[in-house]
């Protein structure tokens, strides 16, 4: 069995953390964007998962229904959340398996 260094892992670890740090920083910076009932509601939400902007098509407030109105924003959040969280985990795929940890004795393929 091969021997540890914990030296050059804690290392590897500290540089893991760093370039997680940097895709979050850079993910907060991305948003995606969702819609329901034929883009009558439309959201935007950013790599934090927080709903940045909501717009709503006038038509929709002028039929003055209320049940509908809040059915097609919780639509378009849910989709919009949906959208971000595969944004997020589409960067952390691209650290790799272990985020490129190498640990003596794993297959890191």
């Amino acid at each position: 069995m091969a021997e540890i260094d914990l030296s050059a892992l804690m290392q590897q670890a500290q540089a893991l953390q760093a370039r997680m740090k940097e895709m979050q920083e850079s993910a907060a910076s991305k948003t995606v964007e969702a819609q329901s009932g034929g883009g009558m509601v439309r959201v935007v939400v950013d790599g934090t998962m927080r709903v940045r902007k909501i717009e709503i098509d006038s038509a929709i407030v002028a039929a003055n229904d209320k049940s509908m109105l809040e059915d097609l924003i919780l639509v378009a959040i849910n989709d919009g959340m949906e959208r971000a969280q595969k944004m997020l985990a589409d960067e952390m795929g691209k650290l790799g398996p272990l985020g490129g940890i190498q640990i003596p004795g794993f297959n890191n393929e």
